[in-house]
């Protein structure tokens, strides 16, 4: 099958015809883009294409594929609403059955045929008179679309620091995003940058093999432990044969996650609670009090992404482990140099530095109403309204955008807010060809000071600094309340809340401003 077997190339710039669906654009098949197309299969629309500049549909899913990756959200509520899934193995699911659960949605409901693969998405450009959306592909092909959905997510472009002389290094690099798996760490000198998510899952895995392991710690995390088990062949029998028994399970799941909100959002005896619990943790696995101390955080948890393991503690007390905690001066052929002046000998690096959190729609350029850039639009902040749609640029809608994303709870209940609230949408432009909803600047700028307000109450602000906040202090990443909260916010688009724009040879014409 070719590229265009799935979608024909369409001349930019021409506008939807009488009688003829909404064709839809989703950029992404990961949680996002899979869940946006399954939904609007179901909901009527038949002009739906995913692209995905991947070989294979699953996002972070299919890219993270360290050992131990794993998710830190439990399997029963990481996955959709509407494909309960009762065949987990364990209540936090590793990286490789999050991937084949993605793909066994893709294949029961047929959505092949609608997702190009191995297609990068570089510019998407609004054509005013159409009211439509130009798309091109890093191959120079153009398709025109009535509607576009960013659904790349905001844990797609690995970040790798900045190292004086990195170039110079004899060894291996690699980041744990695009783990080398040909690369035999049997009997090497390791050395691992970072502490976070990632590292805290793979450090374990890979410590009783090599020969060395240095890892290098900017800050210490919280860690809390990690209450996995195997689900029983019963458990699972009983989710396939009442499936009412896994909703109710998923429910109880999701309203312990949202309970630790109380600690994000300024509960000052909960996050004291929280704090006593991380410093146990640490008590009981080490002995060491100087290492105890290099563990220990200085702020407040949830200030930093929570982390939770059970063996991240025991694996920097092993003899062949240290943890280095002073800054890094430079890469040498041989190793790393720290601040210190004390060279740490490696021949392999390997950076658990997370993702280009605050990056959000880059590296694809993105022109709205009057040629105007959403990269310059965000080059201070990325202000919208509920992270699903920015003034200037009608038509496109975000998943996962800009403070949507959680630091207690499962995204997918986000996506799952966020197709409904675009759905709202799809259904104001059905029956109206040649017509784009704008958001209202005012309600964009009200909507963005509400969330920043809100934002300063939490413990994201609380003095640490984290891939949460923007370089200038500001957190444009997640949403600062209770996901109920956001799920009452978009449960219905407000039309009111959008200016009407009509195709004109001449320029879009605006038919109503806020719904009048």
């Amino acid at each position: 099958m070719t590229a265009t077997d799935v979608h024909p190339t369409t001349e930019a710039g021409r506008g939807r015809q009488e009688g003829q669906p909404l064709r839809i654009a989703v950029i992404g098949a990961g949680f996002g883009g899979l869940g946006t197309l399954l939904q609007l299969r179901a909901a009527g629309y038949p002009d739906v294409t995913v692209y995905e500049r991947a070989d294979e549909i699953g996002g972070t899913w299919r890219d993270n594929t360290y050992p131990g990756c794993a998710c830190d959200i439990p399997s029963v509520l990481y996955s959709f609403s509407f494909e309960p899934n009762p065949d987990w193995s364990r209540v936090y699911p590793p990286q490789p059955e999050i991937q084949q659960y993605l793909l066994g949605v893709v294949e029961r409901h047929g959505l092949r045929a609608r997702i190009r693969l191995g297609t990068e998405i570089s510019e998407l450009r609004y054509d005013e008179p159409s009211c439509t959306w130009t798309l091109q592909t890093t191959a120079g092909e153009t398709s025109t679309y009535d509607v576009v959905v960013n659904a790349t997510g905001p844990l797609s472009r690995p970040s790798v620091p900045s190292l004086a002389g990195l170039g110079t290094f004899a060894g291996t690099t690699f980041h744990s995003a695009h783990w080398d798996h040909g690369h035999d760490l049997a009997g090497r000198r390791v050395a691992v940058v970072g502490t976070g998510a990632s590292a805290i899952q793979f450090v374990p895995e890979i410590a009783p093999v090599v020969e060395h392991l240095t890892v290098f710690q900017r800050t210490a995390p919280w860690v809390f432990p990690r209450r996995d088990r195997a689900l029983s062949a019963g458990e699972r029998l009983r989710y396939r044969r009442l499936p009412i028994l896994q909703r109710l399970s998923r429910w109880r799941v999701y309203f312990q996650q949202e309970m630790l909100a109380f600690a994000m959002l300024g509960n000052r005896r909960m996050r004291t609670q929280m704090q006593t619990m991380g410093r146990a943790a640490i008590e009981e696995a080490i002995d060491d009090p100087e290492l105890r101390g290099m563990v220990t955080p200085s702020f407040a948890p949830g200030c930093k992404r929570l982390l939770i393991s059970n063996d991240w503690y025991p694996a920097l007390v092993r003899e062949n482990v240290e943890l280095v905690t002073e800054s890094i001066a430079e890469v040498v052929p041989e190793g790393i140099v720290t601040a210190d002046g004390v060279t740490h000998e490696a021949d392999t690096i390997i950076f658990g530095t997370g993702f280009a959190a605050t990056d959000f729609v880059s590296p694809v350029k993105v022109f709205g109403r009057g040629g105007i850039e959403l990269s310059d639009v965000w080059h201070d902040h990325a202000a919208t309204h509920l992270g699903l749609s920015v003034a200037g640029f009608p038509n496109l809608f975000l998943i996962l955008g800009p403070n949507t994303t959680l630091g207690h709870n499962s995204v997918v209940f986000m996506i799952e807010a966020q197709i409904r609230y675009l759905r709202s949408a799809l259904r104001l432009l059905d029956d109206a060809v040649g017509v784009a909803l704008d958001l209202r600047p005012a309600v964009q700028a009200d909507s963005y000071r509400d969330v920043q307000h809100r934002m300063g109450k939490t413990v994201w602000l609380s003095g640490c600094h984290s891939w949460y906040q923007s370089a200038d202090g500001h957190v444009d990443t997640l949403w600062p309340g209770f996901t109920v909260d956001y799920w009452r916010r978009t449960r219905h688009l407000r039309a009111d809340e959008y200016t009407v724009l009509r195709a004109s040879p001449t320029g879009a014409q605006v038919v109503s401003r806020g719904g009048s």
